[in-house]
């Protein structure tokens, strides 16, 4: 980064200057002297004009530029972040842990926007990720400190700052996603079941490639070890979700024709309900509650526990499994 304050003129009338000036920050690495934040703070409310469209690009260029650390602390400096991104201005000097100045959110976040993945959703995700932590933070005895549900509280607050800044559709729902879910492939233990792991990737889908390049990130420990430890853990579960893709692919955890199977075990007509009895098969095998890979009587036998426990063994086997009439079915929830 290089200082050069004769090139860069005070703040004029037009509010789009300073976005410019941050800009100019974050992308060439300038060095401005604290003047020129000082004038920035005295209209920095003139932003509030823009239309989001220029306020959402203008940060977008910000968090993909090569000092993008620089351009984010000079908003804040100039009073711009209070206006635009308050819930993010909020965790300036808003401390991880008691008594050490370091570990604030706001340079943890920073720094986590630097280590992410050039991908503009990934930038918004790192950027936004740990806003709710200003609304969760509990100090316990001992002085430990807590963020419990933070991510999920996240996530609501990214839903007013979408509707601010006019995101689109596909951008709000991958960024909502990312900062929803960001602790999870970091929360991944080795002793994780063959079926917790699937369903992982299930849950995870077309998000996981940027859910795993966020969570490498995310880890900004100043020890090189935790870090190394933090990122072979994220690649381990990568490797293992690859593992039982292939496997998968090759053999399925439930055997062919189990439908059929189901159908002649219960007297059962083609029907949404088969479908639901072999799901019942697949998430008790995700739990760990079933082995993979047996015949189908295996798990018919399973099946029959759970009908006679379910319907008290009252009911003939027919009417246990009797579907209900097309209509009082719903649509199908999203995966």
């Amino acid at each position: 980064m290089s200082e050069e304050p004769s090139k860069v003129d005070p703040m004029g009338t037009d509010p789009e200057d300073l976005f410019r000036v941050a800009c100019r920050v974050a992308v060439e690495g300038v060095v401005l002297p604290p003047a020129i934040a000082e004038a920035a703070r005295g209209v920095a409310s003139r932003v509030t004009s823009l239309s989001a469209a220029k306020v959402r690009g203008a940060l977008g260029t910000i968090i993909t530029a090569p000092y993008l650390g620089a351009g984010l602390q000079w908003l804040h400096e100039a009073g711009v972040l209070a206006y635009v991104l308050p819930e993010l201005d909020a965790t300036v000097n808003f401390s991880q842990e008691a008594g050490r100045r370091h570990k604030d959110v706001w340079e943890h976040t920073k720094q986590v926007v630097e280590q992410s993945s050039s991908d503009p959703i990934v930038r918004w995700s790192a950027l936004l990720h740990d806003v709710g932590k200003v609304k969760t933070r509990k100090i316990l005895p001992g002085n430990k400190v807590t963020f419990h549900r933070h991510a999920e509280v996240g996530a609501r607050m990214f839903d007013r700052i979408a509707r601010r800044f006019e995101f689109v559709e596909d951008e709000r729902q991958n960024i909502r996603f990312l900062i929803h879910n960001h602790l999870r492939a970091n929360a991944y233990e080795a002793s994780w079941s063959d079926g917790a792991v699937r369903r992982f990737d299930r849950e995870m889908g077309v998000h996981l490639q940027r859910l795993v390049e966020l969570s490498l990130a995310d880890v900004t420990s100043r020890r090189p070890g935790r870090k190394q430890e933090a990122a072979n853990n994220v690649e381990a579960l990568v490797k293992r979700i690859e593992a039982l893709r292939e496997l998968d692919a090759r053999m399925p955890p439930l055997p062919p024709g189990l439908g059929n199977a189901i159908m002649q075990a219960f007297a059962l007509p083609p029907s949404r309900r088969i479908g639901e009895l072999r799901q019942l098969c697949e998430d008790a095998v995700e739990r760990g509650d079933l082995e993979e890979r047996r015949d189908a009587d295996y798990y018919l036998g399973y099946l029959r526990t759970v009908i006679e426990t379910s319907d008290g063994g009252t009911a003939s086997k027919t009417e246990k499994t009797t579907p209900a009439p097309a209509h009082a079915h719903s649509d199908s929830c999203d995966s």
